[in-house]
């Protein structure tokens, strides 16, 4: 299927989204307490914050991708494969302070699966 050219108006909405979520995504993942501090979210909840950078980095990731040109499944596994692995590090940075023992063995095996299903994708795609 064709699509007609993107509007350079789309493209650069999609960049500006795509700059704000990774940029914010990867503040709110890498200095929680910063982050936590400027937008006065309180009670501060470290692993809360990591989480919430953790998607926001996946869907930076999603909107990346789309602009590069992926069809909706490469697009979606590309946000979920990016935002489940950084949720994966946040549950092992943070597991001494809650969390269960099998979350990090059970997030890691879905990001895995997602790793799987992007790569059979991509190989599909090029055939």
């Amino acid at each position: 299927m064709t699509y007609p050219a993107r509007p350079k108006v789309v493209t650069a909405a999609v960049v500006v989204c795509a700059a704000s979520m990774l940029v914010l995504g990867a503040w709110a993942f890498a200095a929680p307490r910063s982050f936590s501090d400027v937008i006065d979210y309180a009670p501060y909840n470290r692993h809360l914050v990591h989480d919430a950078g953790a998607f926001q980095i996946g869907l930076g990731a999603a909107l990346v991708a789309a602009l590069v040109g992926g069809d909706g499944v490469l697009v979606a596994l590309t946000g979920f494969v990016v935002a489940s692995g950084l949720h994966t590090l946040s549950h092992y940075g943070d597991r001494h302070i809650g969390g269960h023992g099998s979350d990090v063995p059970n997030l890691g095996l879905l990001t895995l699966i997602g790793l799987g299903a992007l790569y059979a994708h991509t190989r599909r795609r090029k055939s």
